[in-house]
């Protein structure tokens, strides 16, 4: 008897098993990455890119250093933010792809899906306000706020403080770089300070635009002119950095359901109906699927998109207008925003010697 008790027990693990790895799979491809930090060792933490403004917009009381730097830089990969342990920023934000993903929207934790397509981090040292509805102001207050989000690293400042506080190799990485304890305040200094050295210049157009007239092809130039004249993508593409950090209504995804009412929800002013901050351009080859939405694939999808003046609704944007370019004029365009990637490989083939193994 004892021995068919304990067969039994076998069959019944075996069968809880295969189970789990059957819901396992069947939600595989919906479960977030854990990417591993293969990127260049040094980042720039004192030097600028072609093409940037040498000024950066730094807070006083988080000055760059190599400590503070190098502290975010291990909080983004570490999945101890996260209330199960399974998903780090870098899930939604993959150096490999300029710091977005390619899923239509979002995944965060057990597969949780977002509302909106993941923001490149690119340049956010430039930023005026954050996520696609400005609802933070700064970095180190955008920082913060994923990890409290149920749909995305589903856990609690103070919670992810508490790990922190337990961990010997943090508390000595926080006392190195901010002279104190582990604290909220802390946590999205370091995280913040890192994301300010995500810096994407010195492009093609940037060596163009320098004095190099071989840096872009013939097409390209041509695609430089329309995007400058006959596209009009400079009112809302515009400056250093390829955006007026500002909102519009272009008519993505409106009358499909949810409806995301965008800026509106923030500030329930009704001409924010429907708007997002526009995005910057650089490194936009990189960032596929496009829009707030994920909705749009390809590049080319997207320049015809706008070709048509966007999607008609009664708030939308009244720079939207169509363009009546051609297919050949379109194709320009697209070579033009291909050239706009930045020199700085995101990824490399090791593992940086700065970054300690835990």
């Amino acid at each position: 008897m004892v021995a068919e008790a304990v067969l039994l027990l076998q069959r019944v693990a075996i069968v809880a098993i295969l189970v789990n790895w059957m819901v396992s799979s069947s939600v595989g491809e919906d479960r977030p990455r854990l990417p591993v930090d293969r990127m260049p060792t040094h980042l720039l933490v004192d030097k600028m890119p072609l093409g940037l403004n040498k000024v950066r917009h730094v807070p006083e009381d988080n000055a760059l250093t190599e400590a503070r730097v190098g502290l975010g830089r291990r909080l983004f990969f570490d999945p101890v933010l996260s209330g199960d342990g399974s998903t780090s920023c870098a899930s939604c934000h993959d150096p490999a792809r300029s710091f977005t993903t390619d899923d239509q929207l979002a995944i965060g934790v057990a597969g949780a899906k977002g509302l909106r397509n993941t923001s490149s981090l690119i340049n956010r040292l430039y930023g005026k306000s954050f996520f696609w509805d400005g609802r933070a102001t700064s970095l180190e207050e955008q920082a913060l706020k994923p990890i409290g989000n149920k749909i995305e690293l589903a856990s609690s400042v103070d919670e992810a403080v508490l790990r922190l506080q337990a961990d010997a190799t943090y508390v000595n990485r926080f006392r190195e770089a901010y002279g104190g304890e582990v604290t909220a305040e802390n946590l999205a200094k370091a995280l913040a300070g890192f994301q300010r050295t995500l810096l994407s210049g010195d492009s093609r157009v940037d060596r163009f635009q320098a004095g190099d007239a071989s840096a872009l092809t013939p097409d390209e130039r041509v695609g430089l002119w329309i995007f400058e004249s006959r596209g009009g993508c400079w009112k809302c593409h515009q400056g250093q950095n390829y955006t007026d950090e500002l909102y519009h209504n272009t008519g993505v995804s409106w009358g499909k359901q949810p409806l995301d009412l965008g800026r509106f929800r923030e500030t329930q002013r009704e001409q924010d109906r429907g708007r997002f901050k526009t995005p910057t351009l650089r490194d936009i080859a990189r960032t596929t699927p496009y829009m707030h939405d994920g909705s749009i694939a390809t590049l080319r999808e997207v320049v015809a998109f706008y070709n048509r003046g966007g999607g008609k609704n009664s708030f939308r944007d009244a720079l939207l207008v169509p363009l009546d370019l051609n297919d050949k004029e379109i194709d320009l365009l697209v070579a033009f925003l291909k050239s706009l990637t930045g020199s700085t490989r995101w990824v490399t083939s090791q593992l940086p010697d700065a970054i300690d193994a835990k």
